[in-house]
Formats: structure tokens, sequence, C-alpha cells
């Protein structure tokens, strides 16, 4: 099972919390991140699992927890003859990042972020209609993957249809375990669809408009 990705190249972004008002700028190697989102189909083939019933194959992968994205990534490693890049906790709460691990795994924000962008700097890289589906037009369900106009580095649906799973911890002191989503849903209005929109969620619950994508750091 293929999954199609982008390389990234290296680059600054500069990450801001409006609730918190804090602002910091990240430095990234380049990396390789899928073109689309996981799909239903690529969850199943990796995983044996549906996690839900009332959309197509090629629709993005969603009610998966960040848990569940971790183990995919674990999965899609192993099936490619990769180190897994996580451990998870026996607690089933979370995972760690291994520092030998040459898979799958996902996005850090920033590095979301500074794909999302594509080298621009406003609040979406195009017209929401022509990139996104959200809930003016999404018909009240998420949609087949790369339907919409892709970003100026090739990558599709990063803002609407499904928000996305990213690696990091909110806040850790206030949220605890919660984790990062990132890039705006199906069912949200047009202000919910920005490159800098920042939520969170407990990394075992599973929404009906959030899946993930996957990242493999380049040598």
């Amino acid at each position: 099972m293929a999954i199609e990705t982008v390389v990234i190249p290296a680059g600054t972004i500069a990450l801001r919390d409006d609730r918190t008002s804090r602002a910091w700028v990240v430095e990234l190697p380049s990396f390789a991140i899928g073109r689309y989102p996981v799909t239903q189909a690529q969850y199943a083939a990796a995983s044996g699992l549906w996690p839900s019933s009332h959309v197509s194959p090629e629709c993005p992968v969603e009610n998966v927890s960040w848990i569940d994205a971790v183990r995919f990534c674990n999965m899609l490693s192993e099936a490619e003859g990769l180190r897994a890049c996580y451990v998870l906790d026996e607690d089933g709460m979370g995972a760690s990042r291994l520092g030998n691990g040459d898979g799958y795994r996902l996005p850090t924000e920033a590095e979301w972020e500074y794909a999302c962008r594509a080298g621009s700097n406003g609040p979406r890289y195009g017209e929401l209609d022509d990139i996104a589906w959200y809930r003016e037009n999404s018909g009240g369900r998420s949609c087949a993957v790369g339907l919409k106009q892709p970003n100026p580095w090739g990558l599709h649906d990063m803002l609407g249809n499904v928000w996305e799973w990213c690696e990091d911890q909110y806040d850790p002191e206030v949220y605890g375990s919660y984790r990062v989503f990132r890039g705006g849903g199906w069912s949200d209005v047009e202000r919910g669809c920005l490159a800098t929109n920042r939520r969170r969620s407990h990394p075992t619950y599973a929404i009906d408009d959030l899946g993930f994508r996957i990242v493999r750091q380049r040598a």
C-alpha cells in the first residue's frame, strides 16, 4: 500500500497561539508529507479496520483517535520494512517518538502549518471554495481526497474536509495529554478553515471530522 508523499524544502515557520498570545519560531529540515490525508482504504489496508461505514474508500479516514493514528504510522512503517517511530505508553494514553525510527509519523504542528502555507503568508493558500470542503459546500459529510485545488507545493485538502492530528501536545501544563489538530473540517464554517487555527482533543477521542496525514523525515 503506497502513500504518495511530497518533499517539502527546509525552512522556518513562525507559530502563534492566540489563546495565550504566545509566539515561537521553528527551523525545519526537509521532510516528506502525504499529498492527501490518509484515506479509508489506506487505513483499512494497514489495520484491517474501517472506522466509518458511511463514506467511500477514497474519503479521508475519520473517527480515528490520536492513538489510532500513531498505531497506523507504526503499522505502515513495519509493512515497508522501516523502523517504527513510536513506542506507545503502557496506559494507552500517549506515545513517545523513538530516536532511531526511520518510518512514518504524524507531522509536528510546525511541519503541518509550514506545509499548509507552502510559502504563502495569508490565512489560506487560495479561495476557500476552490481549495476546501467545508460547511457551505460539503453536503454535510467528508468528500473524496484530491478533488479540490492543491496548494503551491501540490498538497490537497490541507484546509477543510477533515481536521488533521499533529504529533504535539497542545499545552501540557493546562491540558495534560491533549494533542493538537489543524486545518478545519467538512462541518466547519469559513472561519474554521485557516492555516493558523489550533484545536485540541484527548488522544483517545475519535471525531467524525478528524483524520490525519503522515510524514517521513528525509535522511
